[in-house]
């Protein structure tokens, strides 16, 4: 499992595509955003949006790795990799773990390099870096786990590509991750309290802002934790028939 971990780790760092789906669009959609809607804004209305869109990029944009996990997934299945594995005493779970991990270092990585460049460029507060920190692994583990559970469903890269764009673009604009969730309408309000983007989002607002309570810090960890269980399930339950469309 480890060779697994270190080989998928190794090939996604070369691939030029996830380094733009992972930091270069997402700086460009920030530092695009933060200066249209902060042009002409004075200083104290300036920083409360620039602590709206640095976390709410960031968490949209980690959703996009799904793309890449399941071009992965579709490749290996495709060219016999997931077959052969199976026919070793590696259990094909530990496989699924393995590339599972793998994509969470990634994600991990993401999170923090764009949230150095909101410290760096704009100044961020990081009021409570342990909560921060915490929030970014349930973050990595939430998106990565329903990752897998796409991965091994869709049976086209296409079709991977449109759910995640629905996901990843739906669960941002419900999820109040571009404009606050009291400007949207009732109905939206109480439809953004079941997606986990409207959780993250605002403990990590409030964590910058060093407001964050324990309490918060455990529900919003407990949320995220739950939907990405609830992914890793679901890949468990649906690998043997992902396994039965793998090429010999």
């Amino acid at each position: 499992m480890t060779a697994i971990i270190e080989l998928e780790i190794k090939k996604n760092l070369q691939d030029r595509g996830l380094l733009f789906w992972t930091l270069i669009l997402p700086i460009i959609f920030t530092v695009l955003f933060i200066s249209v809607f902060t042009s002409g804004a004075e200083e104290t209305a300036s920083q409360q949006i620039i602590l709206a869109i640095v976390p709410g990029y960031t968490i949209m944009f980690v959703f996009f790795i799904m793309i890449t996990m399941t071009d992965s997934f579709i490749k290996d299945r495709n060219i016999g990799m997931v077959t052969r594995i199976a026919s070793t005493p590696l259990s094909p779970y530990l496989f699924l773990f393995g590339k599972w991990i793998s994509y969470m270092v990634i994600v991990m990585m993401q999170v923090v390099i764009l949230f150095l460049f909101g410290k760096v460029v704009y100044h961020i507060p990081l009021e409570q870096p342990i909560y921060l920190l915490i929030l970014s692994v349930f973050l990595t583990f939430m998106v990565t786990g329903l990752g897998l559970a796409l991965a091994v469903i869709v049976k086209t890269n296409n079709m991977g590509i449109a759910l995640t764009q629905i996901i990843a673009l739906g669960g941002a604009v419900l999820g109040g991750l571009w404009m606050p969730v009291n400007m949207m309408p009732d109905i939206l309000q109480v439809i953004s309290r079941f997606l986990p983007q409207h959780w993250a989002h605002q403990a990590f607002q409030n964590a910058m802002e060093g407001k964050l309570q324990a309490v918060e810090l455990l529900q919003t960890s407990l949320i995220l934790l739950g939907f990405g269980l609830a992914g890793f399930i679901a890949a468990l339950l649906c690998y043997p028939n992902f396994l039965k469309q793998a090429k010999g």
